[in-house]
């Protein structure tokens, strides 16, 4: 499980998968100067609710990962994720869809 910390204020684990894929994402709005929303369901041991947090290139992020292997990014997964942050409701995680292999001929 990685820890995702927004502001000093905010901390939620993900999984250290999930983590670094929206780290790609983050990354890539925040360069490009873009605010947006970012919402998640609460684990259950926090209450079964929901945080939505608003990014900005001016906040201070965190994300510490409990492993040491970098993870192999999923395009398909990061553009869904984008497609998401793109939109007027903001990011939302949403599950890992099948990589597509590119070496395949059709």
């Amino acid at each position: 499980m990685g820890r995702f910390s927004y502001d000093s204020n905010v901390t939620v684990d993900f999984d250290d998968r999930l983590l670094a894929h929206l780290q790609a994402v983050i990354g890539a709005k925040l360069r490009r100067g873009e605010s947006f929303y970012f919402t998640w369901v609460d684990d259950g041991s926090t209450g079964d609710g929901r945080t939505t947090i608003w990014l900005h290139p001016r906040v201070s992020l965190a994300y510490k990962y409990f492993g040491k292997r970098e993870a192999t990014l999923n395009r398909a997964w990061i553009e869904r994720l984008m497609l998401t942050a793109n939109s007027p409701a903001g990011l939302r995680l949403m599950p890992e869809p099948e990589q597509r292999n590119t070496t395949d001929h059709e």
